[in-house]
């Protein structure tokens, strides 16, 4: 019987074959892809010191760490005062000296920090691992899930960013999703805060206009509003949100705008060297300067990406952009990087909703051999061997039961074929074999029944 207090924690999931394969396909396309641009795997553990994780993300990303209590005698060096008092930040400092990793940036600049003296700068890695948060878990959010990333650490040319859209149109052209790439700069957000008047306004600028397709106009200017943002200013900020036409026409209008900052000059120069290239390189999918894109203004510097699905109401599946200094939190300044991080449970969800897995992607076995007994068994293995040896995924059903129980377990597990040796087969040196789809079923060699398995694929 079943016990009913059996559970795993809130946030997390289970995932089964089928889920796997899937995720598998994901996750081997997007490496395969990082390869291709020479990029190189690392891994990091799951647990950092609380020591390299707090600090890095504010109060609210402080208290979403899941920390972890010292192994041995965690109260040890503590007083009764000390437990009555309740002071959870000091308590905590003391019980706890590690915690689950947050993301994946921090501790990829740690490791820069740490194996410097090893690394051939510029620096190109991806890491595709699960990150913790103790966040209330809620329908597409976990308390775990994997991010997919890609950085490159040492270089300051904008071949980078040209070279990571050429990676993000190429990951979803082989998954068949179509995306709109949306492109825009923190220097240009920067110098439209300078010219409207309000540069020490920056974050509540585009913090709201961020929200500008989820929200609309009427709400962004009342949240610019009370963010402090005088009426003037909201009215010189309405053309620039609006702004449509091209790339180039936004570009030209945008740097005509912005003709009294220098820093948004650099901008839309930066934009319009990596747009110019993507064009010139002929990408599959859309690139779209978007002015309304912010993604994270505290973190990134220059160029920043988002990457939506156009055949289902998603929201962001890829993300990413420019930053200046990864490495200055543990003590190495002057570090500039770009990088992406590939959604995976979006794009699983995409993919699913879609029905765009390739069949061979989630396929599992694709032919059984059905176990009549000992003897027959026997004549039967050698054939499983051939079969393997040509990359058939193959199964003997390893207990002599009912037929119908063997076939059952062939038509749960969605298997293509099964194979029969009685004694007709064996005399003759073949098999019978069974095409689960069809009905169909002949003798055959064993050459011929690996081309016809494998011509079925």
């Amino acid at each position: 019987m079943a016990n009913n207090k059996t559970s795993i924690p809130k946030g997390t999931r289970d995932f089964g074959p089928e889920e796997m394969a899937k995720r598998n396909y994901i996750f081997n396309t997007i490496k395969d892809v990082y390869a291709l641009y020479g990029f190189q795997q690392i891994e990091t553990p799951a647990m950092e010191t609380l020591h390299t994780l707090m600090g890095k993300y504010g109060d609210e990303g402080d208290k979403l760490l899941f920390k972890l209590l010292n192994s041995g005698d965690y109260l040890k060096g503590l007083t009764d005062e000390d437990l009555l008092g309740r002071n959870t930040l000091k308590l905590q400092t003391r019980l706890c000296e590690k915690g689950l990793r947050y993301d994946l940036t921090v501790p990829f600049a740690r490791y820069v920090v740490m194996h410097r003296e090893e690394l051939q700068l510029p620096f190109k890695r991806y890491q595709i691992q699960p990150v913790w948060r103790a966040d209330r878990p809620q329908k597409g959010r976990y308390r775990e899930f994997y991010q997919c990333d890609a950085d490159v650490v040492g270089s300051d040319s904008l071949l980078n960013e040209v070279e990571l859209m050429q990676i993000v149109d190429t990951v979803f052209r082989r998954l068949g999703i179509r995306v709109q790439i949306k492109i825009n700069n923190r220097k240009i957000l920067t110098g439209i805060a300078e010219v409207i008047g309000e540069a020490d306004k920056i974050v509540d600028i585009t913090v709201a206009i961020d929200k500008l397709d989820k929200i609309g106009l009427d709400n962004v200017n009342q949240e610019l509003r009370a963010g402090g943002i005088p009426d003037e200013a909201i009215g010189k900020l309405q053309p620039i949100i609006a702004l449509q036409g091209t790339n180039e026409e936004k570009l030209d209008v945008i740097a005509e705008v912005l003709k009294t900052s220098e820093t948004g000059l650099k901008g839309v120069e930066e934009t319009r060297f990596i747009l110019d290239t993507l064009k010139a390189l002929g990408l599959v999918n859309e690139v779209q300067l978007d002015l309304t894109l912010a993604r994270g203004l505290n973190y990134y510097t220059g160029a920043i990406f988002e990457v939506k699905a156009l055949d289902t109401p998603m929201g962001s599946i890829t993300g990413g952009g420019r930053y200046d200094n990864l490495t200055g939190i543990f003590g190495m300044p002057g570090l500039s990087g770009v990088g992406i991080s590939f959604g995976a449970d979006r794009i699983y969800d995409v993919l699913d909703a879609l029905d765009l897995y390739p069949k061979e992607a989630v396929a599992s076995t694709q032919l059984l051999f059905i176990n009549f007994g000992e003897r027959e068994t026997a004549y039967c293995l050698p054939i499983v061997g051939e079969a393997r040896k040509a990359g058939i995924r193959t199964e003997m059903y390893p207990d002599k039961a009912k037929m119908k129980k063997q076939m059952g377990y062939a038509n749960a597990k969605g298997i293509g074929f099964v194979a029969l040796a009685g004694d007709n087969e064996m005399t003759e040196g073949k098999v019978t074999l069974k095409n689960m789809a069809t009905g169909a079923q002949k003798l055959v060699s064993v050459e011929e029944l690996i081309q016809e398995v494998r011509s079925q694929g």
